[in-house]
């Protein structure tokens, strides 16, 4: 009967005791950039602390920044956990290269890898030192999990000739679900429907799946340092601190400058590409853009305005890049100023220290001087000499006049024969009568 019992209990301790697998299922979406690195960074850590035994990137990516690519690539080579690529839909560019980094490669129907040629900042391709440092980086992942790296050379190089696969010289290559799961290629470990099925394919469908998404901070900061969302924000910054700089008190100008600065450096600092040193030059060149107010000659405001442009390059993952930002920024909020003066100045009580709003016009009852008229054919007696600007003197008041361009000399009586405006114009009495 004990033998009977210890035969029963034997198989369900054993079960009981039998370790689950557990999996994390990390998105990769969108541009590969820092902020991907940083929320892949945390996903990795959680998962070896949670001694997760399979890592399945869900890929679905247009590609990214090549230096973000390869230090997400060591994340993976790093970690002792088995990475699985799942393309979704895309691995293109950067994603392709992810995706070599990974174990095993599994396609969704439909889905495609590939086209992975260096871009610089100008969306041109890259010189030829780039491309061929971008070729072979390409080729080591290949070969680093056993793949054929003729392949993947021909998705970042279109010198390699590969027209059975549309790939011919002056193209790049890119496979479908099914190229790549051929056995000429072997990329793909094969076409799976969808997760479920990827699951069971490893059998690992009974296994704990732990799915990992990116907090509103790291969502914030994929945003924020996304190339177009960056000058963009510079912009605003800009254009509102130059409104406020001009406007009594602060308002909203002032609060959408600072908030885009704010949102900026938060941005990047989530995203592991700002340290605490750009924030700390930031910090500097403000207090010296402030300082200007009080201080004279404008060396404060200067050094001010170099301290933040630097610490706004220092932010970024490409000084080269950020610089492009910050100029495209000066010119939008050099513009965007311009235009609000032209068109809207006269209309915003903000914009009336900046500009003057007044016009000392005749409509409005200026003059500039008071048309004597009422002096020609007065006489007068010279004050000073004519040489031929000086002085006369009528009824006592002292004028400015000028001859008609001789010279006259001072005590002799004079003749007023035209007024325009604030110029007298007189003539010697005596001259005038004898030629009479």
């Amino acid at each position: 009967m004990t033998l009977i019992v210890s035969a029963v209990a034997f198989p369900f301790s054993a079960t009981s005791i039998a370790k689950t697998e557990t999996v994390y299922k990390v998105p990769v979406h969108k541009e590969v950039e820092k902020g991907l690195y940083a929320f892949l960074k945390r996903s990795f850590g959680e998962a070896e602390k949670a001694g997760a035994d399979v890592i399945i990137l869900d890929i679905n990516t247009p590609g990214g920044f090549t230096d973000t690519a390869g230090e997400i690539a060591k994340l993976m080579d790093d970690t002792e956990i088995e990475v699985v690529a799942y393309i979704n839909k895309r691995a293109l560019s950067a994603g392709a290269f992810l995706a070599l980094h990974a174990d095993k490669i599994y396609m969704a129907p439909n889905s495609t890898i590939g086209a992975a040629a260096v871009i610089d900042g100008s969306g041109n391709a890259a010189n030829k030192k780039a491309q061929s440092a971008w070729s072979a980086e390409m080729k080591t992942a290949a070969e680093s999990h056993d793949r054929d790296s003729k392949f993947a050379l021909a998705m970042a190089n279109p010198e390699v000739d590969l027209p059975e696969y549309r790939a011919g010289k002056g193209e790049l290559l890119t496979l479908t679900d099914k190229e790549a799961a051929s056995s000429e290629v072997g990329y793909s470990e094969g076409t799976i429907a969808n997760y479920d099925e990827l699951l069971k394919t490893l059998n690992l469908e009974n296994a704990t799946i732990i799915s990992t998404d990116p907090t509103f901070s790291e969502q914030i900061a994929r945003f924020i340092t996304n190339p177009v969302v960056v000058p963009i924000l510079l912009s605003v910054a800009g254009l509102g601190l130059i409104v406020e700089l001009y406007s009594p008190g602060f308002g909203v100008a002032g609060t959408m400058g600072v908030s885009a600065l704010l949102l900026f450096f938060y941005g990047h600092l989530i995203a592991g590409l700002a340290g605490y040193e750009a924030i700390l030059l930031f910090l500097l060149g403000a207090g010296l853009i402030v300082a200007e107010l009080f201080l004279p000659h404008g060396i404060a405001g200067v050094a001010g305005a170099v301290a933040v442009t630097g610490s706004i390059i220092m932010a970024g993952a490409n000084p080269a890049y950020m610089a492009i930002s910050v100029l495209i920024a000066l010119i939008i909020a050099t513009t965007g100023m311009v235009v609000i003066m032209k068109f809207f100045g006269k209309k915003l009580h903000l914009l009336n220290r900046m500009i003057l709003m007044d016009a000392t016009d005749t409509e409005s009852g200026y003059v500039s001087n008071v048309n004597r008229i009422d002096w020609l054919g007065k006489t007068a007696v010279t004050l000073t000499p004519l040489r031929p600007s000086g002085a006369i003197v009528m009824d006592g008041e002292r004028i400015d006049v000028v001859s008609e361009g001789n010279y006259i000399d001072k005590g002799k009586h004079v003749k007023i024969v035209k007024v325009e405006g604030s110029r007298t114009v007189v003539r010697e009495l005596q001259e005038m009568e004898g030629n009479e």
